[in-house]
């Protein structure tokens, strides 16, 4: 059965964080922030944790209140419906308390917009159990507006790029039954920009197209003039390029 997860470096990176938070020293705080750029695997590696430690997951969506995330989280935990934040925060408290299970919060980032990151603080102080915030790259600078909650950071730990090493685990996902040789995959992890979801992508293409040609490998010189997918926007087209020359017009009147 072929894995659905690589085990990369940040899914290392992540479960050796919510290790450290769990198994912290009495009196330590218990949150953390693991951050980067998008694409860079994070809610993947939010996955594998989640299952390593038993986790609560939860993904903020950029619409979402005070009340529905203490209600997204009361659905995660399997608590029984309350009414009103205050106490849902209480009852979520109690529950972490008594498992000691750690809630990870993806996408972080959105708490910030609409104040819901003191909601995050109040589950941590009501239960001082692990709790996780998994963000973009400016989440810590962003949180420098919380000092109540950036001083609770036990650990703040980067999100690494895409390297040669975790390119070949992905070659196994998403290029499966495709020998893709070092200098294909080298130029694949330097266009993608550290993205290992571009990689992914560009991945899938040279399957794609290997499977086309018939081949079982392929190499730079198989991919050609080809561009990858690096992040940057296609260059804006003229009219004019699709606009025939006068000069191919007027041979096809004198052939005519």
């Amino acid at each position: 059965m072929t894995p659905s997860i690589a085990p990369l470096r940040n899914v290392a990176a992540l479960v050796g964080l919510v290790d450290r938070v769990q198994n912290r020293a009495f009196g330590l705080p218990g949150m953390a922030t693991f951050y980067g750029p998008s694409g860079w695997g994070k809610t993947t590696a939010v996955t594998f944790a989640g299952n390593e430690f038993q986790a609560h997951v939860v993904q903020v969506k950029d619409c979402w209140t005070p009340t529905y995330l203490a209600q997204a989280i009361m659905r995660e935990i399997g608590a029984p419906v309350v009414r009103g934040v205050p106490a849902m925060v209480d009852a979520i408290g109690a529950q972490l308390a008594r498992t000691d299970r750690p809630l990870i919060i993806d996408d972080a980032q959105y708490l910030l917009r609409k104040r819901m990151i003191e909601l995050a603080r109040d589950i941590y102080e009501s239960s001082q159990a692990p709790v996780i915030l998994v963000g973009e790259e400016k989440l810590p600078q962003d949180l420098t507006r919380w000092e109540n909650i950036h001083n609770r950071q036990l650990a703040w730990e980067p999100a690494l790029p895409c390297d040669v090493s975790d390119a070949e685990q992905l070659v196994g996902i998403y290029c499966r039954g495709v020998e893709v040789e070092p200098d294909l995959l080298a130029a694949i992890v330097e266009a993608s920009n550290g993205s290992i979801r571009r990689v992914s992508t560009n991945l899938a293409r040279v399957q794609e197209l290997a499977r086309t040609a018939g081949r079982r490998s392929a190499d730079l010189a198989f991919w050609g003039d080809r561009a990858f997918q690096t992040g940057q926007p296609p260059e804006l087209r003229r009219v004019d390029d699709f606009r025939p020359s006068v000069v191919s017009l007027r041979g096809k009147a004198k052939r005519a």
